[in-house]
């Protein structure tokens, strides 16, 4: 069984449900935006754009969506409000095509590069040990031998719960407890990494939102630490944000991106809030592809991030 089946089982039943608030926010106030209107005019694009910022997509992403839109009404002076709905769709879609995420195929077929290593970063709270016990899940039940690293040593309960996870879902974790240091501790998750021939390492990392310069010099440590074992680690930099937390979640991504070459995003807990929209801004404005997204609590609930599908969900 591929990595993709395991991702996609229930996967449009649970994206629906799980963006259902953003859904019925959204199209509540688009129908209000275009109410009495037969045409596209700059009315409705000021209320449309009004809409896109108080869904979270953020200002710059929304005025490049409504520039889009405006050169599309532009060509066809009679375009009606009936089509908006189908418009505005193909742009979003077209924008998050510009950054598109890579997968996981690789694990199935790439021997040369294996261990893969994740870095995982992010704020406490954001849902970070919960995405890593539910990666390590999938990645197991896809016939991936996995490892954990518990490198946020600052929290006793960081180190705890992703022991209890990694009791969970059954695969293998190396910590050496509250105060030790990160960087000695991904030095031996790699070193175990390739004596025990696993397919993939998941490195957890220090969730404070500290000084920026503190911030860098940690993460780089641990990656350095890192490439004296495996030179090309860590293959991937995953920074995970919470999208219930809208602006903010903006604001922990200039600061991470700014602090290490982050080239993934997962952004969780988007079944609790309205603001779904801050998966097209965060990685519109950061140029870093959203990977995956989590849209419940379930395991199933953590989902690879299929555009079109995400687009369809909200706009259906």
């Amino acid at each position: 069984m591929g990595l993709f089946d395991i991702f996609s089982k229930n996967k449009k039943e649970n994206l629906d449900q799980g963006l259902s608030k953003t859904r019925e926010s959204f199209f509540g106030k688009l129908s209000k935006a275009v109410a009495g209107k037969s045409t596209v005019d700059a009315e409705v694009l000021d209320n449309l754009e009004e809409i896109l910022i108080s869904s979270d997509v953020g200002v710059n992403t929304t005025i490049r969506i409504i520039e889009r839109i405006e050169e599309r009404v532009a060509r066809d002076k009679y375009l009606g409000t009936d089509e908006l709905n189908r418009i505005l769709k193909e742009e979003v879609v077209a924008l998050l095509a510009q950054n598109p995420a890579t997968d996981f195929e690789n694990l199935s077929s790439d021997k040369q590069q294996r261990p893969y290593i994740i870095m995982v970063v992010g704020v406490n709270g954001v849902g970070k040990t919960t995405t890593i016990g539910k990666l390590a899940h999938k990645f197991k039940n896809a016939g991936q031998k996995v490892v954990l690293g518990a490198c946020d040593t600052f929290r006793a309960a960081a180190v705890d719960q992703l022991t209890i996870w990694s009791k969970r879902v059954d695969v293998p974790i190396v910590s050496q407890g509250m105060g030790a240091d990160p960087a000695s501790v991904a030095f031996e998750t790699m070193q175990y990494a390739l004596k025990n021939n696993m397919d993939v390492a998941i490195i957890d990392t220090a969730g404070r939102l500290h000084n920026k310069v503190n911030l860098m010099n940690e993460l780089s440590k641990i990656k350095r630490v890192m490439q004296k074992v495996i030179p090309e680690a860590p293959h991937e930099i995953l920074l995970i944000l919470d999208g219930s937390t809208g602006q903010n979640a903006f604001e922990q991504a200039k600061q991470f991106t700014a602090a290490t070459e982050v080239n993934a995003l997962a952004i969780t807990k988007l079944d609790g809030t309205a603001k779904g929209g801050v998966v097209i801004g965060v990685s519109d404005q950061f140029q870093v592809p959203v990977k995956y997204i989590g849209v419940g609590e379930k395991v199933e609930d953590l989902q690879l991030f299929d555009r079109e599908a995400f687009v369809e969900s909200i706009f259906q």
